[in-house]
């Protein structure tokens, strides 16, 4: 369905018009096509900058280095009048006290209006709880704050701001999360922290085009909508895709698959024998899976006071339970290979709640929890678990809202739009990859920094 807001807003005329009465007016969002490219940034300009004493700088040139930018360096910018930047990257590794928090200020506050549209912004700053002295501690905590309040500034120019925590001696893992930041794979993550650790390997070789070659992917619920979305875009980067969906959907599930060449599972979830089924099925047919994608979920929203049994029942076994089921099998027997991927679909609604959804919000904080504890295991292997958090995501679902709910829906964000199903897929895409494998134990929302949650 589309946004009458964002295609008015493309007219100028009705842009002027729609800012005098103090409609929003959402700017068309820049979204990359087709598979990850070496030079992503070709002819684009990005201004570095870092504090003192920052340890992540050497990396981040090493990563800008490929991407065909044309790259500026200034702690202090002065930039020209008509001077314009399409991305900024901050290193604020090196803050010690609350008295280095100025350097933002120094280097953010000239180039504030020197914006292109679709812009992107990255800080990086050390991870809190691996700083020795307590003033450490509290100014990298701070420049979370700094970030997300700036992407509230910069949002209605369809430009992002996030940022990476980096512990220390992690550098070396901050490309693939500081390129996808900054590309236009990340359109619609806005706002968000992702912490990058020394914890587990990494893979020998790390490249950046055609990542996932030779990987082979699950993905429940593939049939249609962000599951199938993220199957196709896992295809585009070479990876042999199977996607599982429930045996009434198989027509649907083989129309999906063919558009890639992957291949049908149709299997109900839920099943008893359904772990040890999909186990069996990557055991035989691929010697092992790398990548499984926990997508299959479903919603009986009511009121708790009229919530049926069954509709409890029914969410609880499809969203949670489920999930922990196949992983505990795949995990166990090791079906998941060296380096292997998961990634689970929650929600802001198991963020932040959401009235008449107890049962679903139950589950997708559920597998919050299981994310954090299972993403600090089997690090070893170099098995990475993260989850990805959609917002509003125009779907079927969110077409059928009434008027004012899908407003709210879309408004109520700093890009002032909802996003599409191939978003949740990038980013599912992107933690995926090889050079994801510093990220481990994140939630990673793409809600275009929704007011609703954290």
């Amino acid at each position: 369905m589309s946004d009458y807001l964002v295609k008015a807003s493309s007219n100028a005329t009705l842009r002027s018009v729609l800012k005098s009465v103090g409609v929003p007016t959402p700017v068309t969002l820049e979204r990359a096509q087709g598979a990850y490219q070496e030079r992503f940034l070709e002819g684009q300009k990005v201004l570095v900058g870092a504090t003192a004493g920052t340890t992540a700088s050497a990396q981040i040139d090493v990563a800008l280095e490929s991407t065909g930018a044309n790259v500026e360096r200034a702690d202090t910018p002065q930039p020209a009048d008509d001077e314009k930047f399409d991305a900024l990257v901050f290193d604020a590794t090196g803050m010690q006290g609350v008295a280095d928090l100025k350097s933002l200020y120094a280097f953010f506050h000239p180039v504030a209006r020197k914006l292109t549209t679709n812009a992107r912004i990255v800080v990086l700053a050390s991870l809190p709880q691996a700083m020795e002295s307590v003033s450490a501690s509290a100014a990298a905590r701070a420049v979370e704050g700094f970030v997300r309040s700036l992407a509230k500034e910069i949002g209605q120019l369809g430009s992002t701001a996030n940022m990476l925590y980096v512990e220390p001696d992690a550098e070396d893992r901050i490309a693939g999360p500081l390129r996808f930041f900054l590309s236009d794979y990340s359109t619609f993550v806005d706002g968000q922290p992702l912490s990058v650790t020394r914890a587990g390997i990494m893979p020998e070789t790390v490249v950046s085009t055609q990542p996932l070659k030779d990987k082979v992917a699950l993905v429940t619920g593939g049939a249609r909508g962000i599951g199938a979305a993220t199957a196709q875009r896992l295809a585009r980067e070479g990876a042999t895709v199977v996607c599982l969906d429930i045996p009434q959907d198989q027509d649907t599930l083989e129309e999906t698959v063919a558009e890639f060449g992957g291949t049908a599972l149709a299997l109900d979830i839920t099943d008893d024998n359904a772990p040890r089924e999909i186990a069996d099925f990557f055991k035989d047919k691929f010697g092992g899976v790398d990548i499984v994608i926990h997508n299959a979920g479903v919603t009986r929203d009511k009121t708790l006071a009229n919530m049926p049994e069954h509709y409890w029942d029914m969410v609880q076994a499809i969203n949670l339970q489920a999930i922990i089921d196949v992983d505990a099998v795949l995990s166990d027997e090791q079906i998941i290979n060296e380096h292997g991927r998961v990634i689970c679909l929650c929600s802001i609604g198991g963020i932040a709640g959401n009235r008449g959804q107890t049962n679903y919000g139950a589950t997708k904080a559920g597998l919050i929890g299981f994310v954090e504890r299972r993403g600090a295991t089997d690090r070893e292997r170099g098995v990475t678990v993260n989850a990805v958090a959609p917002g509003f995501i125009e779907t079927r679902m969110t077409a059928e809202m009434p008027f004012g709910m899908r407003e709210a829906g879309r408004r109520l964000s700093s890009l002032s739009q909802g996003g599409e199903p191939r978003d949740v897929a990038e980013a599912i895409t992107f933690l995926t990859t090889p050079g994801a494998g510093g990220v481990s134990g994140n939630v990673l929302r793409v809600c275009g920094q929704s007011l609703i949650g954290a």
